[in-house]
């Protein structure tokens, strides 16, 4: 996406260092018939450039040192729970075995990995407190509409079809509403009251009213959003319980609660996971996620499948034989083959290296850490909800007096001193919201850091805002025309591109 540079940080094109002669392989002589390929797959025309591997491995590089990295340094977006991927688990996924054992090998190749995927069932479904989990959800957005399709599928069952209602609060994921209109159901919201917790009187008003025999269930973030866990969750999850709905916890926010909190132990009735978020299989550029649902014993026979079993039980010196098994009235199959594969080894090399005592560690350095940035930065900004919070919290990007600052132009002056913005504008319910998350992986040093640069940044505000309406001043990358970027994609590298900076 070179296009997006600014011209005078513009690093030359491939195409513009390449001079006819230059390769950077050599291939042996061809000793096979060449095949010909169809005239219509194929161009006379198509300018590709010859350049040397020195070139092209430096093109490459210096491209990559334009991004900001978790290896770098503080990732502070708020609800993605961009933590460290810590390099073991790298090594376990690359372990040959594993990453070349092809997705149609028979059951009895295989039985290393089905080994490993059922201990992972069961690993998440003791840290959730749930009865069975399938790991077959390809993402965090999959898995939850995974748990409303069960949902939707158990009521149906029990012939009552009309129930087609599920309340949403407005400190939700945004996936949320969105997961349950793709399931053909019906959302309504729940507002939040002066506490940031579900407003109990919406919500009993909601299933105690006409549509009592509507609501099919009930979808909640837990901590929420707003990084507050729910300190009325118990009666929330009773008030739809008795109202006939079943109750989906979005577990993207299981860093605050694994070795502590078990979902299914409140009540809960499904939840899926974020392994990218809790057990630090890698995020970002849109995947590979891996959004692992657990339920409890109600809804069960619904998982998607297929999950995996021990067919036939150990005996004597024979080990156990593991299989792919179709739960009794699984809503199906949620994509090809048996999930993102490469994920659950990492996510089980995580859990291994952790063990018991360190899963309910990361859960209390991850709570500590981000209450030790609300404590410091409530000098310096408005928390709406100055109570103690999960792994996360929200601050309003706004300086009392300086009117013309905006959260955007916090985030962009943030990155002058090398730290990575945390999450914008977002839960919406926040005006000029800056959702933070620091992660358990964060010493206190670079907590320090970070918030001296932010208290910095509120000074500037009050005294030179300019500078912060005129940042970022040292990144490759200036201020995007957003819109004008979306509508106008950059598709391909070439000579002549516009510049949106």
């Amino acid at each position: 996406m070179a296009g997006y540079l600014p011209e005078q940080a513009l690093q030359p094109l491939i195409y513009d260092i390449g001079a006819p002669g230059r390769s950077g392989v050599n291939l042996p002589e061809c000793d096979v018939p060449r095949a010909t390929l169809p005239a219509e797959l194929t161009r006379d025309d198509l300018p590709l450039p010859e350049v040397g591997e020195v070139q092209v491995v430096r093109h490459f590089v210096k491209l990559s040192q334009l991004n900001y990295s978790i290896d770098q340094g503080l990732y502070p977006l708020g609800s993605c729970t961009m933590k460290y991927n810590p390099k073991i688990n790298e090594d376990a996924a690359r372990l040959p075995g594993f990453a070349q054992l092809h997705p149609l090998t028979d059951e009895s190749g295989a039985q290393g990995a089905l080994f490993l995927m059922h201990e992972l069932q069961g690993w998440l479904g003791e840290i959730s407190g749930f009865e069975a989990v399938s790991l077959s959800p390809a993402a965090g957005a999959q898995g939850e509409f995974a748990g409303i399709l069960m949902i939707r599928q158990y009521h149906i069952d029990r012939g009552e079809g009309q129930r087609d209602i599920i309340l949403v609060p407005n400190s939700a994921h945004g996936t949320n509403p969105a997961t349950v209109t793709m399931a053909g159901m019906e959302v309504r919201e729940l507002p939040a009251d002066a506490q940031g917790n579900v407003d109990m009187r919406a919500l009993h008003a909601a299933c105690e009213g006409d549509l009592r025999d509507r609501i099919a269930g009930m979808m909640i973030t837990v901590p929420s959003t707003l990084g507050l866990f729910e300190s009325t969750i118990l009666e929330v999850i009773e008030t739809v319980h008795d109202a006939g709905g079943l109750m989906y916890m979005d577990g993207a926010n299981m860093n605050a609660l694994m070795g502590v909190v078990k979902p299914g132990e409140l009540g809960f009735d499904v939840m899926h996971y974020n392994l990218h978020k809790t057990f630090s299989t890698p995020h970002g550029g849109g995947g590979p996620g891996s959004g692992a649902v657990g339920v409890n014993e109600k809804l069960k026979p619904y998982l998607p499948g297929p999950i995996v079993e021990v067919v036939a039980e150990e005996d004597g010196d024979t080990p156990p034989l593991y299989g792919f098994v179709m739960p009794e009235k699984s809503i199906g199959r949620m994509k090809a083959f048996h999930g993102n594969f490469g994920m659950h080894l990492r996510a089980y090399a995580y859990i291994r290296v952790y063990g018991d005592s360190g899963i309910r560690d990361v859960t209390r350095y991850a709570v500590l850490n981000a209450n030790y940035l609300r404590a410091r930065l409530m000098r310096s900004y408005r928390v709406p909800y100055p109570r103690y919070c999960g792994h996360e919290f929200v601050l309003e990007g706004h300086i009392e007096g300086v009117d013309e600052v905006h959260a955007l132009d916090i985030s962009k002056r943030l990155m002058d001193y090398g730290f990575h913005p945390p999450t914008n504008y977002f839960p919406l319910i926040v005006p000029e919201a800056l959702l933070i998350e620091p992660t358990e992986t964060e010493v206190k040093e670079d907590l320090d850091a970070f918030v001296e640069a932010m208290e910095r940044i509120a000074e500037e505000a009050r005294t030179e805002p300019e500078t912060l309406l005129n940042a970022p001043h040292t990144a490759p990358v200036r201020r995007l025309d957003e819109v004008r970027a979306a509508k106008e994609l950059v598709l391909c590298c070439a000579p002549a591109l516009p510049s949106y900076s």
